[in-house]
């Protein structure tokens, strides 16, 4: 088989991961690299970046015209709808799920929210995680950054930022010592992460039945059940990776559902948060979307 995959270092450690999975059943595969518009175009912010599926579009080109046999995503990098043709065969465990705040020792200030004084400024080019590191903690300035996983928390070290949010997943897969740097992991009930944050996705050709039986084997269907409520919420809401929305929903022992959502019109307005458990996830993400809504002025 062929793995489509950007050349990333945490798209490749992905990639890799999924590799071994397959070797466990005795299935050879090798990797193609494919630049994304996410990858080329690195001065512009996610939600100028047009259209969605920014780091993902290209490597479903090539999945399309038969040039890879399936291809390895973050989950929370792909669109809510595929394109004609193309299925999800598997979604991977999940990593851990929450957002961390990486700063600079000298700039900590302890007894202040997320341990950062007024006018810190922090990096991050997610609207959803300014929308809500704004809500809780005003006084902070946001500054939008790219690039990958070492070049952010290279801003944190130099102080060129007093801080950085990254993804806690990212972080561990990778493995980076962090030793030198104040690390605050923060709650997913409170700072709520993106739809089908820490999960991978593995994405085939809807025709290619022997590929999909092959994959079969390394869905959990656990963390399909649950990314399936967060990302139907993203789609209701008619969203993409620039929204300022966060949903994450856990399954109990009891098998209860319970979802956090958290929502800004704009990374500047307040932001309204639900709490929802029920028993079943039939009708959840239209509870959630409901409850999200503005109420109506008489």
């Amino acid at each position: 088989m062929i793995i489509g995959t950007r050349g990333s270092r945490l798209a490749l450690w992905q990639a890799h991961f999924v590799q071994a999975q397959l070797r466990e059943q005795g299935i050879a595969s090798e990797l193609k690299i494919i630049k994304t518009q996410g990858d080329v175009v690195q001065h512009l912010t996610f939600d100028k970046l047009e259209g969605k599926g920014f780091f993902t579009k290209e490597i479903e080109d090539q999945l399309l015209a038969g040039n890879i046999d399936l291809a390895v995503h973050s989950l929370k990098d792909l669109p809510t709808t595929q394109p004609e043709g193309l299925t999800l065969a598997a979604l991977s465990y999940r990593a851990a799920v929450e957002d961390v705040l990486i700063i600079h020792r000298d700039r900590a200030v302890p007894g202040q929210p997320f341990q950062l004084a007024g006018g810190a400024r922090v990096g991050t080019s997610s609207a959803r995680r300014k929308a809500q590191l704004l809500d809780l903690h005003p006084g902070l300035v946001t500054v939008d950054i790219r690039g990958n996983v070492p070049t952010r928390l290279e801003k944190a070290r130099t102080g060129e930022l007093d801080a950085v949010m990254l993804a806690a997943a990212g972080l561990e897969r990778l493995e980076l010592d962090l030793s030198d740097l104040l690390v605050i992991r923060l709650s997913p009930k409170e700072f709520v992460p993106a739809p089908g944050q820490g999960v991978m996705a593995i994405q085939t050709r809807v025709e290619a039945l022997d590929i999909r039986r092959q994959l079969a084997p390394l869905h959990h269907l656990t963390v399909g059940e649950c990314t399936n409520v967060e990302r139907t919420v993203l789609n209701l809401m008619e969203g993409g990776c620039s929204m300022p929305l966060g949903v994450y929903c856990e399954q109990d022992q009891l098998n209860n559902y319970h979802v956090w959502a958290a929502y800004a019109p704009s990374y500047g307005a307040p932001v309204r948060r639900v709490q929802l458990s029920r028993s079943t996830r039939a009708g959840l993400a239209e509870l959630v979307v409901e409850a999200l809504s503005p109420i109506p002025s008489p």
